[in-house]
């Protein structure tokens, strides 16, 4: 087993992706990989991401459609533009945008 890197997002927060014009809202991290090694294989070779650093599931939009992510700690930043993400599930798991972050409901914190 690698090494487990350090989250630098957490649930809730707003974030985008560096390369892609991709924004969400983090629901869950795992500290390294545990996706499918054909999805993993499915990215091309010149901008695959290691394996050994935090994964996050994201509730993510773009400008044709809302979908869930699943995006390496190496290509997110945080979004600073304050703007709701318009995901469909966002109400199901949190209960508001505030500073910036999400609140998750009180029936989903563990």
């Amino acid at each position: 087993m690698p090494p487990i890197a350090t989250a630098r997002f957490s649930i809730g927060d707003v974030v985008r992706h560096r390369v892609f014009d991709i924004r969400g809202v983090i629901f869950d991290v795992d500290p390294v990989f545990a996706n499918s090694e054909e999805w993993y294989e499915s990215i091309p070779e010149d901008i695959r991401p290691r394996k050994d650093q935090p994964f996050y599931h994201l509730l993510a939009e773009n400008a044709e459609s809302s979908y869930v992510a699943y995006v390496s700690q190496q290509n997110l930043l945080h979004d600073d533009s304050d703007e709701p993400v318009e995901h469909p599930a966002i109400d199901g798991l949190f209960s508001g945008l505030v500073d910036g972050r999400y609140s998750l409901r009180r029936e989903h914190r563990h």
